[in-house]
Formats: C-alpha cells, structure tokens, sequence
C-alpha cells in the first residue's frame, strides 16, 4: 500500500473509481475488471480486507490516525469518490448515450472486454488439466449466464439489501457483472436508474431551498430503497473482500483461469448487435409489470449488415474499446518502470 501519495496519484484514483463507477453500471461489464487492467485491484482487496475487527477497536478506542493508516482510508475514500461523482455524473451521460447511441456504447464496452481478456491471459503461464477445467466451466457459466431471462421487479427491503451484496460483485470479481445479475432478478432499474435518480432529483431541489419531497411518500420509498441498497453494497463489499482474498490465496491459478473463461463466455452479453425483446401477450401486445414498465424476456442478437455506415462505426469502437485497455496497460508498465 502506498501511504505517501502525490497529488498527480490522487487525481489518477478519483479518475479510476469513475471508470469503475461507469463500468459496474453497465450490464456485462466489470468494475473489478478496471481495478485489474489499472493495476490496482490487489490493493482494492487488500484495503477492504483490513475493515475487519481490529479497524473497529482502533474507531471505538478513538485511535483515529491509527484506523486511518490501518484501513488505508486514503486509497478508498478517494476511489469510492469517483465512484460517487460517476453515479450522477457519467453514469447519467452513459444513461444517455445508451438511449442515443446504443450500439457504439455496446460496441466500445465489448471492445474493452476483448481488451481485458487479453490483458489478464498475456501472462498467465500456469496451463495445465486443473486450470484448463476451471476456464472451461467460467465460460459455460459465462454463457449460460447471457441467455438467462430476468425475473421481475421487487422492491421488499430485505431482499433489496441481498441486491446490494450481488451488486458489488463485479467490483470484487473481475468478469461478473453485478448489473447484469440485478437485470436477471428484476431489479437494475429500480436500483440504477430509479433510484439514483431520485436522489439526484432529491439532491438538486434541496440546493434550490425546496424540501417539498418530505412529502411524496414515492420520493421517500425511493431514497429508503436505496439507502438500504447501500448498506447492502458496503456489507457486500467488506465480506467478498474477505472470502475473495482467501481463494485467491490459496487457489490464485484456478480462480484467474475460471476468471478468463467466465469473461470469456459473458461476451455475448454485451454483442453489439442485439434487439431488445418484449414479452407479448396472446394478442402481440406488450406486457406491462405493475409499475407499467415493459417487461424484457431477451435479446435478440444478430449478425452484422457489413454493408452498413453504422456497422464499421461500430468496429472502429470496438477498436477503440481495445486501445483503451492497451492503453492502460501501457501506463501500468511505464508505472512500475519509474518505481
């Protein structure tokens, strides 16, 4: 751990929990896959591993400065500050260009998959029976992951703070997308999108003066669900943090092997060709839940029109999702070179 940090490495960390902020709220892709490719994910674990019964003692016997060292407070306040401002900052503007945009955001987002598969197999050398059987069972669970059908929405608290426990996965485990889990049990945009918006919305009336959403009980449930979805996330994090670091110290080779296999076989989560699919009832119509959101069964994927402007758009982000993690690597080596 590095506890003398430059203001140049402080900026960089804000940066990198932005990224992966961005990528944990996209369906397929991996927060823990930023903290891998930035160089930076043993030290992510590492950190939320000393939250543990010796950090209380030192809070509860006021041994702050003590605590503060300990938990290596410096590394992750300034990571889950970017995380934070990416929730109403790029989050939103990835909200948007998914509406807009869809399939160059896909098609970057695949391109950094691609990217981050080859980054994490370069070096591993360890290929033997045991490994190779572990990246084989990643990849069909990674496959038969993307074809799942979600469940539906469910807003009961108890099981809100479970969705906040999944939810961090993809921010511990490179490869599982804790969004895509929320999407399979029905809950990504109540959580991700509702949510987050409420208190976005809730955050600017205040800053106007107006206090009028104590009083919308809607407004309310909402900032109770995602107060709990939080606690959930925190409690998540600390305890797969935990057992994470212990089958990583013990089985470091079979778990990177089920890790590249698991990424692997999730990229058809994210191909960016696919069309949404609704499911419909006898007469064709729509169906609705009880919110009156449009109930999604599947995505209908296909191959690319290679005649099309808009299908070389995509390869070239696709491209550019590929040099974004090159270059990231580049920058992890050129790191190490100057320590």
């Amino acid at each position: 751990m590095h506890q003398n940090r430059t203001l140049l490495d402080k900026l960089f960390l804000i940066i990198k929990g932005l990224f992966m902020g961005a990528a944990n709220k996209v369906p397929g892709v991996s927060g823990g896959i930023v903290a891998f490719v930035g160089g930076f994910y043993e030290e992510f674990i590492y950190s939320l591993q000393k939250i543990n019964l010796k950090a209380l003692k030192l809070l509860f016997n006021g041994r702050f400065k003590s605590f503060y060292h300990y938990t290596n407070a410096t590394f992750l306040i300034l990571l889950i500050t970017g995380m934070l401002i990416s929730y109403f900052s790029v989050s939103r503007l990835l909200d948007y260009f998914l509406e807009k945009k869809e399939l160059f955001v896909w098609a970057t987002f695949f391109g950094m998959v691609l990217g981050s598969i080859y980054y994490i197999s370069k070096d591993f050398g360890q290929w033997n029976k045991k490994t190779i059987t572990a990246c084989i069972i990643g990849l069909l669970i990674g496959v038969s992951i993307s074809f799942l059908n979600p469940a539906k929405e469910n807003d009961h608290l108890l099981f809100i703070f479970f969705c906040g426990m999944i939810s961090v996965s993809g921010m511990t485990l490179p490869g599982l997308s804790g969004s895509f889990i929320l999407i399979l049990i029905g809950n990504y945009v109540l959580l991700l999108v509702d949510s987050v918006n409420s208190l976005y919305d809730t955050f600017a009336e205040i800053l106007r003066g107006d206090f009028s959403f104590m009083e919308n009980g809607a407004r309310i449930h909402a900032l109770t669900i995602l107060g709990v979805f939080t606690l959930g996330s925190a409690t998540g994090l600390v305890t797969l943090s935990h057992l994470l670091g212990y089958v990583l110290k013990r089985y470091n080779n079979i778990t990177t092997a089920v890790i590249i296999g698991f990424i692997s076989g999730s990229l058809g989560v994210i191909w960016p060709w696919k069309e949404t699919m609704f499911k419909l009832d006898t007469s064709g119509n729509v169906l609705l839940d009880t919110n009156g959101n449009e109930i999604i069964s599947n995505y209908r994927r296909y191959w690319p029109d290679i005649f099309s402007i808009d299908t070389w758009g995509a390869i070239f982000f696709i491209i550019f999702g590929i040099f974004i993690l090159l270059s990231l690597d580049w920058y992890g080596k050129k790191r190490k070179e100057k320590k």
